[in-house]
């Protein structure tokens, strides 16, 4: 070892980071994501700060981000066209027709991320036979079109894509010629049948794609010659260059999982139940020796088709806000941020989870560490929650240690339902597995989920409150090929040959990323 590592979650509340110095120790850092006055990037800020002056260069860093999940949730991508098979422009409105909520009687569907639709004159049947060549030229002028209207981000779905993907790549050379800057193909994303799911993700790609690149850009600039890598969804690494906004959603928890299951490993336990508090949100998530993989995901009300780890997320975190509504409390799901954040935090929040257990002494300001304030070196400011809690409680008509436990219980609540969907909805027995406890809030919280649950063991990693970072730094670089044959299952069905086509892709990708494949993993699924 002759140089820096760093490995670093950014969050929605905060950044932890876990750097392996050239003498091997570990050092740790957590900061605030967001603090304007301090520092532009608190990742770069906490790469300086730990490092100091010491003249060993820093031999790699390794991120996981919210920048893509929060660009979904805020609605804040890239203005973005959709090109489609003409006579399809509606088919992701209507979408497969299922309703999450089935006796609504005031439907309110999310807008849909692309502003733009351009209808592309071509056709060709499910076997991948060319019907209607594409038409070059009117599709040139429709693009052109759209770029003049100001656009710079297209995904390009084709009707049976996956089977003849040559009409997809034509538009995107046509697309890339016109001027757009960002241009996601539907059979790069996955060469996998149905339209919908697979047009879905493009568009994902293609909306989250730049704002992502601007941040990656932002950090590689301020890291000249760094090995730089991020966490994705499914759990590995991908270069800085090969990071796509599709593979970016659950970046940091990910990392979580990963650590999760090394800890688990160390200390022999191989059935865990994860359970990352973190500011903004809790993610909880099972591990039976292997991990769980989701294939269609739905994100802030979008559906995709990407293969990530699966993960289930409620918006119960240490700042998740408390609120009284009709006389009674409200926690969440809205979230103070890093920015006022809770009201301990010296901005002028409102109360939160984390001021409950201020208010409790559960948080004690004295033993937590001094990052607020306008100087970023304040402790926690427990007047401030009292004061709340005081006036709070004069609303609702109890004291205020009564609100303040109340606030937990609904929130241990919130999260204990989150844990239940994963395990006893789907067959697990959550007294049989061990909570793996993690996140900068979950120590507050995992004996209360314990008992909720009937469970007699918490796990509680040494770096438990920067976990993700830590097994962010653990994870490996990988990629991800899928691809739908629609072959007739006969007993001379030969797979080998597509296996050993998508096997090549895959290598190929890693060599693009300067690996090595050290291992291929092929999975056939038969519908």
């Amino acid at each position: 070892m002759t140089g820096w590592q760093f490995w670093i979650d950014r969050g929605g509340t905060f950044t932890d980071i876990v750097a392996l110095r050239p003498d091997g120790g570990l050092v740790t850092a957590k900061l605030l994501s967001h603090a304007p006055e301090q520092y532009e990037d608190a990742a770069l800020a906490g790469i300086a700060r730990l490092r100091g002056d010491d003249p060993a260069p820093i031999h790699a860093v390794r991120m996981g981000t919210t920048v893509a999940t929060n660009a979904l949730l805020e609605r804040k991508g890239a203005p973005t066209v959709l090109a489609i098979t003409r006579g399809h422009r509606d088919a992701l409105l209507i979408g497969h027709q299922a309703r999450p909520h089935i006796f609504a009687l005031d439907i309110r569907k999310p807008a849909p991320l692309y502003e733009m639709v351009v209808e592309i004159d071509e056709r060709v049947s499910a076997q991948g036979e060319v019907l209607r060549p594409l038409d070059e030229a009117a599709t040139r002028a429709s693009l052109q079109t759209a770029y003049d209207a100001g656009f710079r981000s297209i995904a390009v779905a084709c009707l049976h894509g996956h089977a003849h993907p040559a009409h997809e790549a034509r538009v995107a050379e046509l697309a890339h010629s016109a001027g757009f800057t960002q241009v996601t193909t539907s059979h790069d994303v996955g060469a996998i049948i149905r339209l919908v799911p697979r047009a879905n993700t493009a568009v994902v790609d293609a909306y989250l794609s730049p704002p992502l690149r601007d941040y990656v850009s932002r950090v590689a600039a301020g890291l000249p010659g760094v090995n730089l890598a991020f966490m994705q969804s499914n759990g590995g690494l991908a270069r800085a260059g090969h990071f796509h906004g599709r593979d970016a959603i659950l970046s940091g928890p990910a990392g979580g999982i990963v650590g999760m299951a090394a800890a688990g490993r160390s200390a022999g336990e191989t059935r865990l139940i994860g359970f990352d508090m973190g500011g903004t949100s809790t993610d909880v998530s099972l591990y039976d020796g292997h991990y769980e993989r989701a294939e269609e995901v739905m994100i802030a009300g979008v559906p995709m088709r990407v293969p990530m780890l699966k993960i289930d997320t409620v918006a119960a975190g240490g700042g998740s806000i408390i609120a009284a509504a009709g006389g009674r409390l409200k926690v969440g799901p809205h979230s103070a941020g890093a920015v006022p954040g809770p009201a301990a935090y010296r901005r002028g929040g409102p109360l939160t989870v984390t001021d409950a257990n201020v208010m409790l002494g559960i948080l004690q300001p004295g033993l937590f560490p001094a990052l607020f304030g306008a100087d970023g070196r304040q402790p926690l400011d427990a007047a401030a929650v009292r004061a709340g809690f005081a006036d709070l409680a004069a609303e609702v008509g109890q004291t205020p240690e009564q609100v303040a436990v109340g606030a937990r219980a609904i929130a241990v609540e919130t999260m204990a339902q989150a844990i239940r969907r994963i395990s006893i909805a789907r067959g697990h027995d959550p007294a049989q597995y061990t909570l793996a406890c993690f996140g900068g809030a979950g120590g507050q919280h995992a004996c209360a989920i314990a008992d909720q649950l009937g469970m007699r063991r918490v796990l509680i990693h040494p770096l438990a409150g920067l976990l993700s970072a830590f097994g962010i730094g653990l994870a490996e670089i990988r990629v991800v090929r899928q691809r739908t044959l629609g072959w007739p299952l006969l007993p001379e069905t030969d797979l080998a040959a597509p296996a050993a086509a998508l096997a090549q892709q895959a290598a190929a990708a890693l060599a693009a990323q300067g690996e090595a494949a050290a291992a291929i993993l092929v999975k056939a699924r038969i519908r």
